[in-house]
């Protein structure tokens, strides 16, 4: 199948560039793949193919997955609806950057960065405007001078400057003026939620016993509808990955969610709706929710994780 094919070749490349990568999220439904880690660095990865099946529910997931464990969301894949995704070009869903494997290779494997961003209309670079202005500057041209040479006007070229993108063809244009490189490399590390403002929050989690003991242990809680854990809780510095429901749904998950807590250097609990023997799954810790209705606080949870 092209999913397995390509989730493979985005951990071959991340394995390559020296990153710790999770095992697969199979489960249904998943808004990421897998996560990986290199020394500071999270990346909660998403990999879908064409790139326009991550819809919004699925990047606000993402997003709130990497926000609060302090990583980066990615998408992966090699095509959009109507087009193969360029290699050393970034895409953009919903604020969240994707690329080609390829792409990807080359910047965490060869440490070659993006230069070209997809937008309406075709593929765009940034201009490095200080650059631009020095070699206008040092060839005596004014504004107007190189906008005549290079037939767009005075006010386009300011802008330029002022660091308005331009499409590909203008930017190889001023490059071979100068003899010289003005296009801006793009840091896909450099990522601002397009969540943080002006869109709908999504539809509060229903009040679960076992979230409602949660809060009342003192877990700052933040719901989550596609990932394999059902909540993500603070605890002073402390990060917990929760997944409730029968002891049968979240058996098969407790692994999954311990080998992630694992990655993502945070703790592991699943909460089962009927009474359990109380046992760890790996990293997970797996309880009923009487059990945990009798610990006093968060820090007694914490304990029991181990």
């Amino acid at each position: 199948m092209v999913q397995d094919r390509l989730v493979n070749k985005a951990v071959s490349v991340l394995l390559m560039a020296g990153f710790a990568c999770s095992e697969r999220c199979n489960l249904r439904p998943r808004s990421f793949d897998l996560v990986a880690k290199r020394t500071d660095l999270l990346l909660i990865v998403k990999v879908a193919s064409p790139i326009d099946n991550v819809s919004e529910e699925i990047a606000r997931d993402l997003d709130l997955v990497a926000t609060h464990l302090g990583g980066l969301p990615l998408i992966v894949g090699e095509r959009g609806r109507d087009t193969e995704l360029e290699r050393g070009a970034v895409y953009l869903r919903y604020g969240i950057a994707a690329v080609h494997p390829e792409t990807l290779y080359d910047f965490f494997v060869e440490e070659v960065p993006p230069l070209v961003y997809a937008s309406p209309g075709g593929l765009y670079v940034n201009i490095d405007g200080d650059v631009l202005r020095a070699l206008r500057e040092r060839r005596n041209l004014s504004l107007g001078d190189l906008g005549h040479a290079l037939g767009v006007s005075r006010r386009t070229i300011s802008k330029y400057e002022a660091g308005m993108g331009t499409t590909l063809e203008m930017a190889v244009k001023l490059e071979e003026f100068f003899n010289a490189e003005v296009i801006e490399s793009i840091d896909l590390l450099a990522y601002s939620s397009h969540f943080e403002a002006g869109a709908a929050p999504p539809e509060p989690a229903p009040e679960t016993a076992a979230l409602a003991t949660l809060r009342r242990l003192g877990l700052e809680l933040h719901h989550l509808r596609r990932a394999p854990f059902q909540a993500m809780g603070h605890y002073g510095e402390q990060t917990i990955l929760a997944g409730f429901g029968s002891a049968q749904k979240v058996t098969k998950r407790a692994g999954l969610i311990g080998n992630l807590s694992e990655i993502t250097h945070t703790h592991a609990v699943c909460v089962t709706v009927e009474e359990v023997r109380q046992k760890r799954i790996g990293r997970t810790l797996l309880i009923g929710t009487e059990a945990l209705g009798r610990l006093e606080d968060g820090h007694e949870l914490l304990d029991l994780i181990g």
